[in-house]
């Protein structure tokens, strides 16, 4: 980092890889025309950066010391965390205007550098109940991940979460209110393409068991006359493999594809119809999610087919952007794309046309950004 830059200096803290990571990238094209950034994560250096922390692949952020943590020494297991200690070890003795934390673990990191405006606090779930399926998260990790929110996350100066279930569950539980910053997509010039016949259904995004994508299989190879193609990341490689051999047996109906580059993707969804997203509240962040794949959606001018989920209903109906299905069962989704006429979905894309800007990140950044700036001018008065 040059010493003669004269701008403000901002630090970025994510245990995520950076370059592939939406939600950061929006945060650096944002901040990279007036701050002097430095990154700390995985993976290659972002562009735009004036200098990135590599934290090493290998020293995962969910391997946590199991004894300390069972015994509650949360001060010892958060120190002694192979990605923090490196994060640490890396900053020590660094100084900066101001850092956002990216999610739970980061904050500590970030308060680790007094910067002199101080930190923002960016969480990108609701951690203490992430995993609360698992009895093991339950009992052990969930009092981890709130001592850190008692101790480390509530001493940032603001905070924003990505939806308005979560902000409301930190603020219950550790007194703090987040600004809601959804996980919305750039906007992209573009128009609705003509209705499909049979209609093309898509959903991309991760392979994960608790997300049960094989409803949406299974929904489709029932429906009448439906097409489906997954966009995955094989985050669980058995069990895409599952969805794989799955979708061999469905006669053409359901295509499994290797994940495309993000500045891909609204060119790649814009070949279909109807973006569908069923997720069965088996937690409480599955509950209330509001995912980027939803505005990812409308950006490519798709119709929507989501399940009875709080936030993303909401945002189907206000906008009149397509259809919630009766529950998160095969049958109930099946019913849903059933209903569907070549004039509805014409409807949907053209309302997701029309509220395409207003639901592009454009319209979210500006929060992150003043509350950004109110720090750096405190940091510029200290």
């Amino acid at each position: 980092m040059s010493s003669l830059s004269t701008r403000p200096t901002l630090l970025i803290v994510s245990f995520s890889p950076i370059v592939s990571d939406a939600r950061l990238l929006k945060q650096i094209s944002l901040f990279r025309g007036q701050y002097d950034i430095v990154t700390c994560g995985y993976g290659d250096e972002p562009d735009g950066v004036v200098e990135h922390i590599r934290i090493p692949d290998e020293y995962a952020i969910w391997r946590h010391h199991r004894v300390l943590v069972i015994l509650r020494r949360f001060a010892r297991a958060y120190r002694r965390n192979a990605a923090i200690a490196a994060a640490l070890a890396a900053l020590r003795g660094r100084t900066f205007d101001v850092a956002i934390a990216n999610d739970v673990e980061a904050a500590g990191v970030a308060l680790s550098v007094s910067p002199r405006g101080g930190i923002h606090a960016d969480l990108h779930e609701y951690s203490p109940r992430q995993h609360e399926e698992l009895l093991r998260f339950r009992l052990f990790v969930k009092p981890f991940m709130e001592w850190m929110c008692r101790t480390q996350v509530a001493r940032a100066a603001s905070w924003s979460t990505v939806s308005e279930g979560l902000a409301r569950a930190y603020e219950r539980r550790f007194g703090f209110r987040p600004e809601v910053v959804t996980n919305a997509a750039p906007y992209v010039d573009a128009e609705p393409t003509p209705v499909h016949a049979p209609l093309r259904l898509v959903h991309s995004g991760a392979a994960l068991r608790n997300r049960h994508l094989d409803t949406l299989l299974d929904a489709v190879r029932a429906s009448r006359d439906a097409t489906l193609d997954l966009y995955l990341t094989p985050n669980d490689p058995a069990y895409l493999g599952e969805l794989i051999a799955t979708s061999v047996a469905s006669a053409g109906r359901v295509t499994v594809h290797d994940p495309v580059p993000y500045a891909q993707l609204a060119a790649t969804l814009r070949a279909y119809d109807v973006g569908v997203h069923i997720l069965p509240p088996v937690n409480f962040n599955n509950k209330w999610a509001l995912p980027n794949k939803i505005f990812d959606y409308v950006q490519a001018r798709l119709g929507v087919i989501v399940g009875p989920s709080p936030e993303m209903a909401e945002y189907v109906h206000r906008y009149n952007i397509g259809w919630v299905a009766d529950g998160f069962t095969a049958t109930a989704l099946t019913a849903t794309i059933d209903t569907l006429t070549p004039h509805a979905v014409e409807v949907a894309k053209q309302s997701a046309h029309t509220h395409a800007r207003e639901l592009s990140s454009e319209s979210q950044v500006v929060i992150w950004k003043a509350a950004v700036d109110a720090l750096a001018d405190r940091a510029a008065s200290a």
